[in-house]
């Protein structure tokens, strides 16, 4: 059935709003339209920063007033109740009971201090006068029905003793307990593994069906909007540029700005290409067409013998150790000099322990690590881009700062006008300009983070770069200019990589060969077409489909 002969559960027209920023109201949604039918989900599509997420916060009424005013514009729920008028009267009559909300990351929407089934319970209440008996009941059922495991269990557990994909299955079965005709989920699976994804998709998706539920499926990533979304909205500084139904809008495009989203994933197969950027389509650039290739050697340059790591996870009273978690078991192999080595895996598979363990961050209980350097360097070989690069940059120092203190730390530059010289050589080399050098973390997009991080790595020269989940947070326009970034360094520097990623796309664009790593063992390890399109372990299998590799 259209959207367009659907009953409407929520309608969106001309809605502006401002923020105040420096004593001025500046406008950051322009005249939004757009609606969601009853029983459907409509995907909202966009980069970070182009009004998804504050589009909606507004519909519940959850903007923050001293900084922020609706323009114009009206938010109609169920063709009778007026969302925004007086002081959100109405988003407040409807929040819980008629529209709920899943939010992006469920550890800092979740109370640590509270168990999971008294805040679902204590939602419950809020919309149901029950007692004890009736919301303990209500609080296992909601349970069942997000297929937690052990849902009594559940009830007595704290966040933090949840797995992600869990702990978002609980801010589910929160957004259920008033049993709400509408749900808005801003980017459930983000992230998430690649098969936690897949499971959380397909429950969202039976819970929408088996409820009779509209959703407004907020999100970044074309491919996941694509497989649960009935329409798509796609927006863009603010606007709506394109809305249709998800085959129309995805297959045949007609905005510059989606038609740029498409052309930047990363292709499955073929050549490591450059990535077409979202500014090259809208911009009508044809880029230069490039392929990276760097020759790989024969020789390795690391070495990985039958290295175990085990992490104590409970201690007796004496302070004996009495349950460890196995994280690393007996994994042993090479790492070629000049090639990209993929490693894959789910959340506690060990691929951050093992990158850590090869960097010298953490001592193996046994087994061995061999680094077999070409250049004489007093800097160490081997160098760890992280995945988040706002909590790994001193957000007291500034960009340029950050570079000098790595040089002269490292060794690499003998003075502080050798080191700034250096620094902003560095800069230069990862597409920041001098006007950044005294800008402060806070003050960059992700992108510019990410590239200031990969540009710190690079002061003590290293020879391999250890990327562990990289560019996992970027929108995929921005993940396109640092994938083509990272090639050309490699390719210019003769760089080697360790390129750690649930993001089967990407690490088959990247990867000259992928190791995949599941419950602290290699499962497979072979070149990137053999594993992607032949694979022989049960695992890999399961992971790849979980993934959508076509498109």
């Amino acid at each position: 059935m259209n959207a367009e002969l659907s009953p409407l559960i929520l309608q969106i027209e001309d809605l502006s709003i401002s923020f105040m920023s420096d004593g001025v109201w500046r406008p950051v949604i322009h005249e939004v339209s757009l609606s969601v039918g009853k029983g459907r989900v409509l995907g909202v599509v966009g980069e970070s920063g182009s009004g998804k997420t504050v589009s909606s916060l507004a519909c519940m009424g959850l903007l923050p007033i001293e900084i922020s005013r609706i323009d114009r514009g009206r938010c109609i729920f169920d063709n009778r109740i007026e969302l925004l008028g007086n002081g959100f009267e109405g988003a407040r009559s409807v929040r819980g009971s008629g529209i709920a909300m899943v939010f992006q990351e469920p550890m800092s929407s979740l109370n640590p201090a509270m168990r999971c089934g008294e805040q679902v319970a204590e939602m419950y209440r809020l919309h149901h006068r029950a007692s004890k008996h009736e919301v303990h009941k209500a609080v296992v059922d909601r349970f069942t029905e997000v297929e937690l495991p052990d849902p009594e269990g559940m009830i007595r557990r704290y966040p933090h003793e949840l797995s992600g994909g869990q702990k978002q299955r609980v801010m589910i079965a929160m957004a259920l307990a008033a049993d709400p005709a509408l749900i808005i989920a801003d980017e459930p699976t983000t992230a998430l593994d690649v098969t936690v994804q897949a499971n959380i998709l397909k429950l969202l998706k039976r819970l929408q069906r088996n409820r009779g539920l509209s959703m407004i499926f907020i999100s970044h990533d074309l491919d996941v909007v694509a497989r649960i979304a009935d329409d798509v909205v796609v927006m863009w500084n603010g606007r709506v540029v394109e809305a249709g139904t998800v085959n129309a809008v995805l297959e045949h495009p007609q905005h510059a700005y989606t038609q740029g989203l498409l052309n930047c994933k990363p292709p499955i197969g073929g050549a490591r290409v450059r990535l077409p950027t979202v500014a090259d389509t809208l911009e009508s650039r044809v880029p230069e067409p490039r392929t990276f290739s760097l020759s790989v050697s024969e020789k390795p340059i690391i070495e990985v013998r039958n290295v175990h790591k085990s992490f104590v996870t409970k201690r007796n009273v004496f302070g004996k150790p009495t349950r460890l978690f196995q994280a690393v078991r007996g994994v042993s192999f090479d790492v070629f000099k000049g090639e990209t080595l993929g490693i894959v895996g789910e959340s506690g598979c060990g691929k951050s322990t093992l990158s850590r363990i090869i960097m010298g961050l953490l001592v193996a209980d046994n087994g061995e690590v061999r680094i077999h350097r070409e250049r004489q360097s007093v800097a160490p070989a081997v160098q760890l881009v992280f995945q988040d690069p706002f909590s790994s940059l001193n957000p007291r120092i500034t960009a340029v700062g950050c570079l000098i203190e790595a040089l002269r730390v490292s060794g690499t530059a003998r003075n502080t006008d050798e080191a700034r010289q250096k620094a902003l050589a560095l800069m230069h080399e990862v597409g920041l300009s001098d006007a950044d050098a005294n800008r402060y973390p806070h003050a960059f997009s992700g992108g510019q983070r990410q590239r200031l991080v990969i540009a710190r790595s690079l002061c003590t020269e290293p020879e391999v770069l250890i990327l562990d989940e990289s560019v996992a947070a970027l929108d995929i326009s921005v993940q396109a200019q640092v994938l083509n970034l990272l090639n050309r360094l490699k390719e210019e520097r003769r760089l080697t990589y360790l390129f750690i990623s649930h993001d089967l796309r990407v690490v088959q664009y990247m990867s000259d060969r992928i190791l995949v790593m599941f419950k602290g063992q290699i499962e497979e390890l072979g070149t990137t077409a053999s594993v992607i399109q032949n694979p022989q372990s049960p695992y890999t299998k399961q992971l790849l489909s979980s993934l959508s590799m076509s498109g």
